[in-house]
């Protein structure tokens, strides 16, 4: 089968690789979709803190089962199907009250043994497996990954009815986080970004103010005076230098900042702003079982315009071509996929 490699830092080539065994309780994908994640970014450029080169990158599909092992009880040939791509040990604590992404054995594609989903086709063990609803095509598909994590930051910024909202980072995860929290009630939603495409794509899908702050220092006082004050919840889609200190300055008292993005190196902020005014720093890793099921309902009821996310589609071979554009914002790109006959 064809398989994307990241084979280097800034090198992607395609090679034909076998196809991944099926274990009892494995489910073999043919993949329809894979899409190009930021986080798969941190991968290209060498940056991520476990997933190294050479390896099949990506973990964000859908697709079409072609053939499931003995133990597998649930799907079938010729089920449409997306992936949560982790899993857990089953036994830690951790496991049990399912929070699979806290497991210290927590396994992803592009990881040990198990291969990347930027592929022909895709093995993953039953339970991380969803059938996709019939009125879901199979872009949609690729999205509900990425959605559970806007899904999962909303959840824990708690978000509800009338908050304003700040969402810091208009690529991909930014501004389906910014559809989860407009679904969770925001009326006041304000996304930042240093591109003014990106920034388009989210007053499209419902943000209510939108700030450039390229070359902008003192740009939080703006971003204030836009929705008449402080905002009750940031969400960090940008893992840039100084922007947590700019989070907290954004918030009221008593507010939550959420930091989704990943992060390279120390954030520093004012302590004082954090304790005096009683505020929140809280992370955010992936997303649950319960947050996978809510993306892929959410996305099913049309909460997440994908005409706005999805800007590409391309060849396994042109997979090179979709991760240059991503990292240096080319074409008014946002949401990047590979596809597969």
């Amino acid at each position: 089968m064809k398989a994307v490699y990241v084979q280097d830092a800034y090198s992607v080539i395609v090679k034909e690789v076998d196809i991944p065994p099926v274990a009892a309780g494995d489910v073999l994908i043919k993949v329809k979709a894979a899409g190009i994640c930021g986080s798969d970014l941190h991968t290209y450029k060498g940056l991520h803190p476990f997933r190294k080169p050479p390896v099949i990158i990506g973990h964000e599909l859908s697709g079409e089962v072609v053939k499931v092992g003995e133990a597998v009880t649930r799907f079938r040939a010729g089920d449409r199907v997306t992936v949560e791509p982790q899993t857990g040990c089953g036994a830690c604590e951790y496991c049990l009250t399912g929070k699979i992404n806290f497991c210290e054995n927590r396994g992803a594609p592009g990881i040990g043994n198990w291969y990347g989903a930027m592929a022909e086709y895709f093995v993953a063990p039953e339970q991380t497996v969803f059938k996709l609803p019939d009125t879901m095509d199979f872009e949609q598909g690729v999205l509900v990954e990425p959605f559970a994590v806007g899904v999962h930051a909303v959840r824990k910024a708690g978000i509800g009815v009338g908050d304003k909202v700040a969402v810091l980072g208009a690529g991909p995860i930014g501004l389906l986080a910014m559809a989860a929290a407009k679904a969770a009630g925001a009326t006041a939603l304000l996304v930042t970004d240093i591109v003014d495409y990106a920034l388009e794509g989210a007053l499209k899908m419902g943000a209510t103010h939108t700030l450039n702050i390229r070359n902008k220092k003192e740009w939080t006082e703006e971003a204030k005076r836009l929705v008449g004050g402080s905002f009750d919840k940031v969400l960090v889609a940008a893992g840039v230098p100084g922007i947590i200190d700019q989070s907290l300055a954004l918030l009221r008292k008593g507010g939550r900042v959420v930091t989704i993005a990943m992060f390279h190196g120390d954030q520093t902020f004012n302590i004082h702003n954090l304790q005096n005014q009683e505020k929140e720093i809280v992370g955010c890793m992936t997303y649950t079982r319960e947050d996978t099921i809510t993306a892929i309902d959410m996305i099913a009821s049309g909460v997440v315009d994908k005409s706005v996310i999805i800007t590409h589609r391309l060849s396994p071979e042109q997979a090179a071509d979709g991760f240059r554009i991503v990292d240096k914002k080319e074409e008014s790109s946002l949401k990047v996929l590979v596809t597969f006959d």
